[in-house]
């Protein structure tokens, strides 16, 4: 089994495409409407009812199993089973459609560099200068959109990290996997049950009492950003983290509008001047149907407050076949 055995009992009729180890992620949009991911295409299974009734009624059952609640009052549900994979719904009236649930398989493979090079994310040269990067303690953003494999790529650089390196892996959902001997790992907890909140933020604040040689953040989502700046900013290099952003550039926007909600009154541009003066290299990869690839590498080498820039090199642009 895979995990799966909580939710199983409510969803029969999709059983079949939850067991399917092809299968990454199921979507069900209201009874009668079921898509699937397999190999990076998302197609519809016909031929698939729930009923609406059930379905409600099975994500009620889910949501309890899990130690949660979704309701009339409580419409969104946003879960975790054992194994890592996530479960996810929206229910009348806020879903206008019906019953939206989404599962989202956790992969425990652990991929490796050489297994991205074979999926054509990146090419050995890349690889080579990632390494670099890595052991050379520069501090790396990758940046990209749902599903491009941005976790994946982390942990594939992670394994480049020295064995002996003490690293602290800070994540809101654990995901990543990484065969360190000396590795601490935080996750984050929301409000539940009455239970309080411990956020990403607190984790940061956290990290520094625990001596780590490397902070590995799993996505950059709020005001977190700052505290991870004021990390870099004093001596905390060889830093890895995620954010969600389409492009390289707009990664560097939404970093610098990330550290904005943290609520802390700093000018604009001194905000980017940290970004430019700490952050070594963006890295971003894209998704097309059926393969995921990194299309573009920035070094950092600063910002220009009177121009409003970023000062940096594109080191690497991906072949044309790819776009």
């Amino acid at each position: 089994m895979h995990g799966f055995e909580t939710i199983l009992p409510f969803l029969k009729p999709i059983e079949h495409l939850i067991l399917d180890d092809s299968i990454s992620e199921v979507m069900v949009n209201g009874s009668d409407r079921v898509f699937i991911e397999r190999d990076g295409f998302v197609q519809q299974v016909p031929g698939i009812s729930l009923g609406e009734r059930s379905l409600t009624v099975a994500v009620k059952n889910i949501a309890r199993r899990l130690g949660d609640d979704i309701s009339e009052s409580k419409p969104i549900l946003d879960s975790r089973l054992p194994d890592g994979s996530r479960v996810a719904a929206v229910i009348p009236p806020c879903s206008l459609s019906g019953v939206t649930l989404t599962i989202r398989k956790f992969n425990s493979r652990h991929f490796e560099i050489e297994d991205l090079i074979r999926a054509g994310t990146l090419d050995r040269g890349l690889a080579n200068r990632l390494e670099d990067y890595l052991l050379q303690r520069r501090n790396l953003l990758i940046s990209g959109g749902t599903g491009t494999g941005k976790t994946t790529l982390l942990t594939a650089l992670g394994r480049f990290i020295p064995a002996d390196e003490r690293i602290l892996l800070i994540e809101d959902t654990a995901e990543i996997q990484l065969a360190h001997e000396n590795l601490v790992r935080f996750e984050a907890r929301r409000e539940q049950n009455g239970t309080p909140a411990v956020s990403i933020r607190d984790l940061l604040k956290a990290a520094l009492r625990h001596r780590p040689d490397r902070i590995l953040l799993g996505e950059i989502r709020g005001g977190e950003a700052f505290d991870l700046l004021q990390l870099l900013n004093t001596g905390h290099s060889g830093t890895i983290s995620t954010i969600h952003a389409s492009s390289a550039k707009q990664g560097l926007s939404r970093f610098t509008s990330c550290v904005l909600q943290s609520g802390v009154e700093l000018p604009y541009r001194a905000i980017k001047t940290n970004i430019g003066d700490s952050l070594n290299v963006v890295i971003q990869i894209e998704r097309r149907p059926g393969r995921r690839f990194i299309s573009e590498v920035l070094e950092i080498n600063g910002y220009d407050p009177d121009a409003d820039l970023f000062d940096f090199c594109v080191i690497y642009v991906a072949p044309r076949e790819h776009a």
